[in-house]
This record gives structure tokens, sequence and C-alpha cells, in this order.
């Protein structure tokens, strides 16, 4: 009776290596499942999430280290995002949310 040679494992390899992102993919599946967004997501809208996520982080990052140095000061502030946000036309677009923006106070409700 021969017996079976052991097999080598095989290393995991995840959605976020598997798709060559930085961020992880399987992070943000469990923060939008926690949430009321959807209840089924396809791998490949999670991976594509995560890229535009990815792209959008350093970006952002760069503008509002450039508003910081013009400002005399040397580490990133929120105020300095949402400066960001709000200044440029495209990201203000984005950031959006039922027509009011996230930077925006909300108008009081009568009732």
């Amino acid at each position: 009776m021969a017996r079976k040679s052991p097999r080598r494992r095989r290393w995991k390899i995840t959605h976020s290596q598997r798709a060559e992102l930085q961020y992880p993919v399987s992070r943000v599946d469990r923060f939008l499942g926690e949430g009321i967004y959807s209840r089924r997501l396809s791998s490949s809208a999670l991976v594509f999430l995560v890229g535009v996520l990815e792209y959008l982080t350093p970006n952002i990052l760069e503008l509002a280290g450039e508003v910081t140095h013009t400002s005399g000061m040397k580490r990133i502030a929120p105020e300095h995002v949402c400066q960001v946000v709000q200044n440029k036309e495209q990201l203000h677009q984005l950031f959006k949310q039922g027509g009011t923006s996230v930077f925006e106070p909300p108008e009081p409700e009568d009732n």
C-alpha cells in the first residue's frame, strides 16, 4: 500500500491580491453587508468599488496637501479635505447625497 505524498499547502490569494489592489476588498464587503445598501453584491462590483476608492484617495489627499502647504501648515486636517471637495466641482458632485451636499448643513424640516 503506497502512502500518499503530503500535499503542499497552497497559500490563499485574497481578492485584493488577485486584483492587485492595496485596499482590502473583504473589509469593504463586510462594511457594505452591515449597512442597508444591498443584500447581494457581485465580487466584481466590490473590486470595482475598491479600485475607485483607491484611485480617489491619493488624488484627494494630494490636493489637500497642496491646500495645507499654501496655508502654511504641516499636517492635513479634515478642514483641508472638506475645502478641496467643496472647491473641486467634480468632487463636489461626487459627494452629493440626494440633492444636498455632505458638507452643507441640512435644511431644517418644518413639522
